[in-house]
């Protein structure tokens, strides 16, 4: 980005680095302007100072903006400003919509006479493709090259929309698939930490930062990379040079002291993290971790703890620059220019940190002693939901009451063994959180190793896996030589990318997932992954847990999850006397050791060294030539979306909402995996009947994650979730509505196209915390193409009520202490929403709800587009139709 034309504050400057001078927006000189404090600023806002700084152009960025967040303090009123990343990084299942929107708007600017070149990313945007692949096949040494054939055989379309992409968009780079997850190829490969780009013939440096279409973008603030998810349709926007609006956040810092003690793990700090966190309510907030403790964390365990920022809500969980980031830039192959310039430039403008810093001054502070942090699960169903260790089976039991407990003979794959109830069916080691940590992933390599030499085997019911987030660790593992220990309790590799934790974790074997459904058993899932919501993981499994790697192979050596790892036997060696969880528990000195004889510089080195390039499969890709991309009609992959359809030159003029019925009444913690799954498509769903309808046979459905491209998949997959309770059609589960004023069941689908021919508008009535997870845009784009003109919630999740803004759907939020409950709404009644025709940031609106014997409620809720800017977007029917009309 080259430096902007306004200059308010003095701050440009140059910056030597060895034989190198750099352009720079020096902080130090609003503390000698006396407009800033830097040191009693939070590191995350120094950053945003910096950006501000650079971006200012009076027309997104004033002078008055950066002066409100130079001299923030706690308690400081309200202040919209606007965030320009500095790259946008993307995953398969999120950006292949990204790359469809981009080439529909192509089409558009064409259309009404422009020139479709001018759509393209202005900043480097990645695409690291690993999202695809699915465990159909596992506990083989051939399963990795199994799954990956059926991957390419699957997504071969998507793939060749993508290397079109490739050739077709500047600044666009593609990660092949089978390469690693995109956040763990962020950490260890594309993250600049500072960016040095040319200006003219020049070279400016700044703070390196991004938005990502996946939630756990955040685990790029280990680095002390300034970034976060969002939706697809925000990402698109940034893309094109179109700034993240946004409050200034409040801060909360985490203090963090003293040392993980034995037997602790940084999954474990993160299971605590996260229940502390969700507890003291940080939705939308920064959280910067501060303290002593820092130094005794490295940048994977400090990884995993940013990875799962949005689990605990905020949009950051940020780490500041410090030696243990510069260490970790070199151990994993960064350049020395690169690493040079970081130092230089973090400590010139007091980007680093020491443990002697001075602490910021914060909204608000929590803190944690390391030392207290014991052995955790989290489950069954959300990841707030810690449960120490040695309570796991004391708390399962309780999940079980009232669930089939007698046992049900199966015969499998040769074995014969009675299932009930509690049975670990999936136990999976997967990609996200914490296969970037290798003292993690290592000490369940140990563990198996302990295990296999004491006899003991993995039991014959659980689906174990492998799915590293990147090549590097299987590298590590065959050079300690405990690759060969996990093989033999069959957790072999099965890929490299998102499974189990998407959704993708592949069909249970037939006999077991017959005796689970035949009996209705409550079976369960271990992962280490980072989401555990019902329905997500596999439609089969109603308990989920989530838990480090080395506890993912002790439950698979246990297969229950009513048993106490801390007091009862794994089970029993070869040499029959029991074994117990603390006999093969490796020590942190045994990790520590391995860990620093088997990880190296090189293996980074290697793994990277040609990370866009792929292999021959993908370099034989036939595709598409041209600026505008050929689309196939008869694709049931990749298809042009309506948003710019019949779309005037100007806005209309914004209205009221009329003679509005209900779609859904959903309670609280209301998933965007609910609204929009990104797992199997059922064949009597109406996705299922279109795709049948198309030609395509059931067993090439593939997932709703894959089909992002096709809008008349996903449209038809909106609230297609099975575990789904729509309170308007009370008892059932999955899909359903009625349709009124007659009460007709039918799929919500069905029900949303008799709406829109009827002409009637539609809202959706919620409870706390709707939209929370991943930052799936398409919740909000299937939401709006159902015909959804507002929601109506107690609370929302950050990044889907903004998504919700971006697609022209109105959230509106009840006054504090009123619920749906509370007015008495039941969801049958016809909606006036008034006020929307004159919509300000946060106004208030007036709802008149008229029920079926013509009594009508009236109150009021707050309109939740929060920036002038948002409102323009929802005034222009959508932030795409508002860049493209700007663009034009």
């Amino acid at each position: 980005m080259a430096i902007s034309a306004g200059n308010s504050f003095g701050t440009r400057d140059k910056l030597n680095v060895g034989a190198q001078t750099f352009d720079i927006h020096r902080l130090e000189a609003l503390e000698k302007n006396g407009v800033a404090n830097l040191a009693k600023l939070p590191f995350s806002l120094r950053i945003l100072l910096e950006n501000l700084l650079r971006c200012e152009d009076n027309r997104f960025v004033h002078a008055e903006d950066i002066k409100a967040l130079a001299t923030w303090k706690p308690g400081a009123p309200e202040k919209e400003i606007a965030f320009m990343p500095a790259r946008v990084l993307l995953q398969d299942f999120t950006g292949v919509p990204a790359i469809v929107d981009l080439a529909t708007m192509r089409e558009a600017v064409v259309r009404m006479g422009g020139n479709p070149k001018r759509i393209n990313p202005l900043f480097p945007a990645e695409l690291v493709i690993d999202h695809s692949v699915q465990v159909d096949s596992f506990g083989q040494a051939n399963s990795f090259g199994l799954n990956a054939e059926l991957e390419f055989q699957r997504n071969i379309e998507r793939y060749a929309f993508l290397r079109w992409g490739q050739t077709a968009f500047q600044n666009f780079k593609v990660v092949p698939p089978d390469t690693g997850i995109c956040h763990q190829v962020n950490l260890e490969y594309l993250a600049r930490v500072v960016c040095a780009v040319p200006s003219g013939n020049r070279f400016e440096a700044y703070p390196d930062s991004v938005v990502g279409t996946d939630s756990h973008t955040t685990m790029i603030n280990a680095l002390g990379v300034f970034g976060w998810g969002v939706g697809g349709i925000e990402a698109e926007a940034a893309m094109l040079g179109q700034p993240s609006s946004m409050l200034i956040p409040e801060v909360v810092g985490f203090r963090l002291h003293g040392r993980l003690p034995e037997g602790a793990t940084a999954t474990d700090l993160v299971l605590t993290v996260t229940e502390m966190l969700r507890k003291k309510g940080v939705v939308g907030k920064f959280v910067e971790f501060y303290g002593s403790g820092l130094s005794s964390l490295s940048v994977p365990d400090r990884a995993t703890i940013a990875n799962m920022a949005p689990e605990y809500g905020a949009t950051m969980g940020f780490f500041p620059v410090d030696s243990e980031t510069l260490g970790y830039l070199q151990f994993t192959a960064r350049s020395f220019e690169q690493i040079a310039l970081t130092e230089a430039y973090c400590k010139e403008q007091m980007l680093f940190r020491t443990d002697s810093t001075p602490e910021p001054v914060f909204n608000d502070t929590l803190e944690l002693d390391l030392g207290t942090v014991e052995a955790t699960v989290a489950g069954p169903k959300r990841p707030q939901d810690r449960v120490l260790l040695r309570n796991a089976k004391s708390s399962f039991t309780k999940v079980l009451e009232g669930s089939h407990s007698s046992n049900v003979a199966v015969k499998n794959n040769g074995d014969s063994f009675d299932l009930s109830s509690g049975a670990v069916v999936i136990a999976a080691i997967t990609s996200c959180t914490n296969t970037s940590n290798p003292s993690l992933m290592l000490g369940a390599g140990l563990l198996a190793k302990k295990a296999v030499e004491r006899g003991l085997s993995v039991k014959p019911w659980v689906k174990t896996s492998l799915a590293p987030g990147s090549k590097v660790v299987t590298d590590y593992l065959a050079v300690a030589g405990l690759d060969k220990y996990l093989d033999k309790l069959k957790f072999n590799l099965v890929g490299y990318g998102c499974t189990t934790c998407i959704g993708n974790s592949g069909p249970l074997p037939d006999a077991i997932g017959a005796a689970i459904k035949d009996n209705n058993l409550l079976a369960v899932a271990v992962l280490s992954g980072n989401r555990n919501f019902e329905g997500r993981i596999h439609p089969l499994v109603r308990a989920n847990y989530l838990a480090s790697p080395p506890l993912v192979v002790a439950y698979a050596l246990a297969g229950r999850m009513d048993l106490d790892l801390t007091t009862e036997p794994l089970g029993n060696g070869s040499d029959g006397q029991p074994v117990f969880l603390k006999d093969i528990w490796p020590t942190p000195q045994e990790i520590e050791s391995t860990v620093r004889a088997s990880v190296t510089s090189e293996q980074y080195r290697k793994e990277y060294a040609e990370a866009f390039e792929g292999d021959a499969k993908w370099k034989a890709l036939p595709i598409p030539v041209g600026d505008i991309y050929q689309w196939d009609p008869k694709s049931t992959y990749i298809k042009m979306p309506p948003y710019f359809d019949n779309m005037p030159k100007n806005p209309p003029a914004l209205r009221d909402i009329h003679g509005a019925r209900v779609l859904a009444v959903l309670g609280d913690s209301v998933t965007t995996d609910h609204i929009s799954p990104a797992g199997s498509i059922a064949l009597d769903s109406p996705a299922g009947k279109y795709l049948v309808a198309n030609g395509v046979k059931p067993h090439d459905f593939n997932s709703y994650g894959a089909r992002r491209g096709n809008h008349e998949v996903m449209m038809r997959g909106t609230f297609a979730n099975i575990r789904l309770r729509n309170q308007l059609a009370p008892g059932t589960e999955g899909s359903w509505t009625l349709y009124l004023p007659g009460g007709e069941k039918m799929f919500i689908y069905d029900a949303a196209v008799k709406y829109r021919e009827a002409g009637v508008p539609l809202v959706v009535l919620a409870g706390k915390e709707y939209g929370s997870g991943s930052s799936r845009d398409w919740a909000a784009k299937g939401t709006r193409l159902l015909g959804v003109r507002a929601v109506i919630a107690e609370s929302y999740e950050r990044i889907h009520r903004s998504n919700l803004v971006g697609m022209g759907v109105l959230p509106l939020e009840y006054k504090a202490g009123e619920t749906r409950e509370s007015l008495g709404l039941t969801g049958h009644e016809i909606f006036e929403i008034e006020g929307v025709s004159s919509l300000s940031p946060k106004k208030s609106i007036t709802v008149r709800a008229k029920s079926e014997n013509s009594q009508v409620k009236s109150f009021s809720v707050v309109a939740r587009a929060d920036t002038p800017e948002e409102v323009s977007y929802y005034h222009h029917g959508g932030i795409l139709q508002y860049v493209l009309r700007q663009m034009l």
